[in-house]
């Protein structure tokens, strides 16, 4: 399910779904949305009956693994796949035996944290967006 960017074909899929969900719904600049990182991370792809719903990253930040650009389409919010994607990355990412975080919008902390993440630190903003730095522990 996880790729490089190499991968051009399943990239373009991926894409399409962050600037829908990002660019053109949360108004976040392009050069913020698409950044350095790309290449050295390890991204997802999300299909219902073969149709993109839903992308995530994940990539190594010193000693510790980042979880980031979680993105589903509207259409399919709210009917666990955002969930399913979530508890994928989390058992990929896990593999690397280090602890991962992730920066949460205020409206999807309450989702991070059924799944087990914890609020640390204070309230910043990301591409113009409330965010907290969230942590998970898996031991």
């Amino acid at each position: 399910m996880h790729f490089y960017k190499s991968d051009q074909e399943k990239f373009k899929k991926v894409r399409t779904i962050r600037e829908v969900v990002f660019i053109e719904e949360q108004e976040v600049e392009e050069r913020d949305e698409f950044d350095e990182y790309e290449d050295s991370s390890q991204h997802y792809l999300m299909c219902l009956d073969e149709k993109p719903i839903g992308t995530a990253r994940w990539r190594h930040v010193g000693d510790k693994v980042k979880l980031e650009r979680f993105a589903i389409l509207k259409d399919y919010r709210g009917a666990k796949n955002g969930d399913a994607l979530l508890q994928k990355v989390i058992e990929d990412a896990a593999e690397s035996k280090k602890p991962m975080y992730l920066h949460a919008q205020l409206k999807a902390i309450p989702f991070y944290e059924r799944r087990g993440f914890k609020k640390v630190g204070n309230l910043f903003l990301e591409c113009d967006i409330k965010h907290y730095k969230m942590e998970l522990n898996l031991t």
